[in-house]
């Protein structure tokens, strides 16, 4: 374990970092089509990314460091249950997204929605279900942001800046996060569009490099894969049974499928995810995206297998507090088997890859707090400016929140609420997703359903108990009522959100409860660019204010 400066590694990452910084404030200037003074311009980059673009900053909001760290994490500790699962989540994830998000994309332009709140909003014209969704999105987003500090924090630990210094240990992510707010709230999502270009390159590097040389200086493949299947079937003396699964047995096979589907259905009911989408200049672009984004699934199946180098490298994972942390498992592989420089190249992919995610998710964040909080709720006539300053005011409370969280609080806090953040934002989706094919299902059946799952969601994994830790919240997985099957939490409380919907709105509509008012038209669903009511694709400004066509 590191307990000393690795000054080559700290440099390397430091002018990466300085790169990364000048081109966040440079992104102000960057396709700019007016003053940043609307939600449209600096919570959606102008709603003109096109296809290669999108593919970044999506392939950079969805693949953060925490996947970096957290993916490779699972296998190194418990194995293809807890880890491999999000490779056959990302792909069937794109499939979802093709058929909804472009749908989403349509209507949100033709009536100028800037949060999947509003949507909700409009469609079911209920201010609650509104508030609703977009609390969710907030609670969900919060510790997301966090577990991105989480992964900058093993890379400073491997790094050497730590120990019982506390302004030592905590002075970098303090840095990082202001240098982060400040370009952010000057460029807003231009920002973290521009350096989606260079985390994405820095990770495809990284790992292409490490899945060549790590293999060849550990022993193979075959050496490989042996320690990894021996570690995961030792006794874990807590549990009495094996530490983990190198391949699912029938009885992890409803695990699996379970976390795997429920997963792909909650990715993109994430409000960064969202934001990211109505950036782009027209729906076609989505599709594409949908299409090609499945080339970030081989990269994370790679990413997933340097668990198992990690575990016959035998790194070494116990923090400066003394306890195992697997989430230090790739840093410290990395520091253990490359050169320091190389190091460093890889440290600092992890590091800018915290920075694009949690810049969006602030950024989108601040959205939901501005449009479904602050407009609805607080100040109903505010102008574009104000909701533009008032987002921009959110979003740094939103980093400050979550630095302040982390600094704070045990990491398996983190850990479990982002655990929870999943369940939840996977209960928005009938609302979202049912939404944008049909009107059947009434309000208030949403609401009820929303409220009895995100209360059994977040009830049945407060009984998860970490056979380890002996805290609550261990875990994503708990039977199936009336069942001894295992299957995800958030997926079991979809099922029972959708059923109360559903039972619900019968029962509404044979009473004849008011409805609300669909504000919604049929062909807003399917319009695109250059249709009537959709925002015409506006001219770039150059940095002297002069227009010229957009362009990827």
């Amino acid at each position: 374990m590191n307990t000393k400066v690795d000054w080559v590694q700290l440099t390397i990452v430091i002018i990466i970092f300085a790169a990364v910084t000048v081109m966040g404030f440079m992104a102000a200037r960057w396709r700019r089509t007016g003053a940043l003074e609307s939600l449209d311009e600096w919570g959606l980059g102008g709603r003109g990314f096109g296809t290669f673009i999108t593919w970044f900053l999506l392939g950079g909001d969805l693949y953060t460091a925490y996947t970096f760290v957290a993916v490779p994490a699972a296998m190194y500790a418990t194995g293809a249950i807890s880890g491999f699962f999000a490779v056959p989540y990302t792909i069937v994830v794109y499939p979802i997204i093709f058929i909804f998000m472009s749908r989403l994309w349509s209507v949100a332009h033709r009536n100028g929605y800037v949060t999947p709140a509003d949507f909700v909003g409009g469609r079911y014209g209920s201010r609650g279900l509104s508030l609703a969704v977009a609390v969710t999105g907030i609670l969900a987003t919060m510790p997301y942001i966090a577990l991105q500090l989480v992964g900058m924090q093993a890379v400073f630990e491997t790094m050497g800046l730590g120990g019982n210094n506390t302004l030592a240990k905590d002075l970098p992510l303090l840095i990082a996060f202001a240098v982060l707010a400040a370009y952010t709230y000057s460029s807003g999502l231009r920002a973290p569009a521009m350096i989606a270009f260079v985390k994405d390159g820095l990770i495809y590097l990284v790992i292409g490099v490490a899945i060549i040389y790590l293999p060849h200086v550990l022993g193979g493949w075959d050496a490989i894969f042996g320690a990894a299947k021996t570690k995961l079937a030792t006794t874990n003396p807590a549990t009495g049974k094996p530490a983990g699964a190198f391949i699912p047995g029938m009885t992890g096979y409803s695990a699996y499928w379970t976390l795997a589907l429920g997963s792909a259905m909650a990715l993109f009911m994430y409000p960064h995810s969202v934001t990211a989408v109505l950036s782009t200049k027209n729906r076609n672009v989505v599709r594409r995206n949908a299409a090609i984004l499945p080339a970030y699934s081989l990269l994370l199946g790679l990413l997933a297998l340097l668990g198992f180098m990690a575990t016959k490298a035998q790194v070494n994972v116990k923090g400066l507090d003394g306890l195992a942390n697997p989430q230090l498992a790739i840093p410290r592989l990395f520091d253990q088997e490359f050169p320091a420089w190389f190091a460093g190249i890889a440290f600092a992919a992890i590091a800018v890859g915290a920075l694009v995610p949690a810049a969006i998710m602030s950024i989108a964040a601040a959205n939901l707090f501005t449009r479904n909080i602050y407009r609805d709720f607080i100040k109903k006539d505010a102008t574009p400016a104000q909701e533009a300053k008032v987002s921009k005011l959110a979003s740094l409370l939103v980093k400050f929140g979550a630095l302040i969280f982390v600094l704070g609080m045990d990491k398996t806090i983190s850990l479990n609420l982002q655990l929870l953040g999943g369940i939840w934002i996977l209960q928005t989706f009938p609302a979202i997703v049912v939404g944008l094919f049909t009107r059947w299902l009434h309000r208030w059946a949403l609401l009820a359903g929303w409220a009895v799952a995100m209360v059994f969601g977040t009830i049945s994994a407060y009984r998860v108990i970490n056979p380890a830790t002996k805290k609550h919240f261990g875990g994503s997985l708990a039977n199936i009522p009336f069942t001894e099957k295992q299957a995800y939490i958030g997926l079991t409380a979809f099922v029972i959100n959708l059923v109360i919907a559903v039972v619900l709105t019968a029962i509404f509509r044979a009473l004849k409860v008011a409805e609300g008012v669909d504000s919604t038209h049929p062909t807003d669903y399917l319009a695109d660019a250059g249709d009537p009511g959709v925002k015409d694709l506006p001219e770039v400004l150059d940095g002297e204010g002069t227009a010229r066509a957009t362009g990827n």
